[in-house]
């Protein structure tokens, strides 16, 4: 297993390692002596499902103190996964990383707390899997708009599919995210 920095040091990319034969193939997608580098204890696993193409969820997260890190990967179908650092004071704030994940290259990605996390599909049929190091509390679930020009992340759709709470999502200039760099370092 290979763990990959990105242009945002705290963001990974983790590359398996696949063993495979004539029969198949087999990977570890968790392993605490190997993601140690990373301070990630998972409490939560989750998994969801997009049916169609171009759809887009996110930019999400959970507020602190409620905030959650994550391993994020695919094993149905392809998605453009973006992490985006919200952590006002931050060298690298508002400034975003992408990664493709799909089933075929089996890629993991590290999105720590302090940041905000979001994909869009690119294949229809996605089963999308992801560990979280915190549990899911629905006070603290916060969106920020897919398109906020402050941030300025490039999906690769012009139409997305979105759900109500995506179309409906403030802007972060207008949201009440609390995330503050140093804070959990």
């Amino acid at each position: 297993m290979k763990i990959l920095d990105t242009k945002i040091p705290e963001v990974k990319i983790i590359k398996p390692d696949v063993f495979g034969d004539h029969r198949g193939w087999f990977m570890e997608t968790w392993s605490q002596p190997k993601y140690e580098s990373l301070h990630f204890a998972p409490m939560q696993d989750n998994e969801s499902f997009t049916a169609k193409k171009g759809t887009l969820r996110g930019i999400h997260f959970q507020q602190d103190p409620m905030a959650q890190a994550k391993i994020v990967r695919v094993v149905r179908g392809a998605v453009m996964d973006v992490a985006v650092d919200l952590r006002k004071g931050s060298p690298t704030y508002l400034q975003w990383v992408s990664v493709e994940l799909s089933a075929e290259n089996k890629r993991q990605f590290y999105i720590p707390r302090g940041f905000g996390h979001g994909f869009v599909t690119l294949t229809d049929d996605v089963d999308f899997c992801y560990k979280a190091d915190n549990l899911y509390d629905h006070p603290s679930d916060r969106s920020i708009r897919f398109d906020d020009p402050a941030i300025g992340v490039d999906w690769g759709v012009t139409d997305p599919i979105l759900s109500d709470k995506d179309k409906n999502a403030p802007l972060l200039a207008d949201s009440d995210c609390n995330f503050v760099y140093g804070k959990d370092e």
